[in-house]
């Protein structure tokens, strides 16, 4: 089991920080509302992302939450203009992450989050890096 856990902990080591084409290396198609989410400690440390400032005011905690995996999603796997988008229980959006570039040793990427609340659209942006771990600290 041990030997499992580390050959894939080397495998995302390897595979997260480097690019290939402009696209995170194991970058795949947009990942859709069903996509796969991040661990709980991967989420945690986005600090909350751009929904967690006023463009994520009147969403439940869950509609957050569900806006917070797109913009992970959105960073981690997705290619550059494609949107991600999430459908909460009282609000829905979208995220779309650009080319993503280096920062010394990390990659980088600027990223939009368009919320729609009550019928009216706010809009957010950002850039986050990606730590060694696979998470994302935003910029600020």
């Amino acid at each position: 089991m041990r030997i499992q856990v580390t050959i894939v902990a080397i495998g995302l080591a390897l595979s997260g920080c480097s690019t290939v084409g402009g696209i995170p290396r194991g970058a795949g198609p947009a990942v859709s509302q069903g996509g796969p989410a991040a661990p709980e400690t991967i989420i945690s440390a986005m600090d909350g992302g751009l929904i967690g400032g006023s463009v994520g005011a009147g969403l439940s905690e869950n509609d957050r939450r569900l806006a917070l995996q797109a913009e992970y999603r959105a960073l981690e796997h997705t290619a550059a203009g494609k949107a991600v988008d999430w459908q909460g229980s009282r609000g829905s959006g979208a995220v779309t992450a650009s080319q993503p570039y280096r920062v010394g040793s990390q990659d980088c990427r600027q990223y939009t989050q368009a919320v729609n609340v009550g019928g009216q659209t706010r809009n957010a942006r950002g850039t986050a890096c990606r730590n060694p771990d696979g998470s994302w600290t935003p910029l600020t």
